[in-house]
């Protein structure tokens, strides 16, 4: 059982940035995040597997947002850029053998309020 610990969400300004991490409490094979407006399905946001030689993003947010990990802490991260009003949502972290769906995804975490202003 791998437990995952999101942290670095909160307020911004539209145009602003904010960076979000994710622990794990073990080694896992691919890492994702995903978001859940209200009243919208989750969605997936990026994703990279255990070398981080393979990432895929979400076309809304390519460009924008820039997802890395770092082995040796067990920590993925969300580095997100030029945020918009539309980013509004609650982030997740997921792991497992999953890539853009949530399908094969083992793990979640408990979520991570991103609030953009505009």
């Amino acid at each position: 059982q791998v437990q995952l610990v999101e942290s670095g969400g909160g307020l911004v300004q539209a145009g602003g940035s904010l960076r979000l991490s994710c622990a794990a409490s073990g080694s896992t094979y691919n890492m994702g995040w995903f978001r859940q407006a209200p009243g919208k399905e989750r969605e997936f946001v990026a994703a990279i597997n255990w070398s981080g030689g393979n990432i895929k993003y979400a076309d809304s947010v390519k460009g924008r947002f820039t997802i890395s990990r770092d082995n040796a802490k067990n920590t993925v991260y969300l580095q997100m850029d030029s945020l918009k009003p539309d980013d509004t949502a609650v982030y997740y972290c997921t792991a497992g053998v999953g890539w853009i769906s949530t399908t094969g995804y083992d793990y979640w975490g408990q979520g991570t309020q991103v609030t953009v202003s505009s």
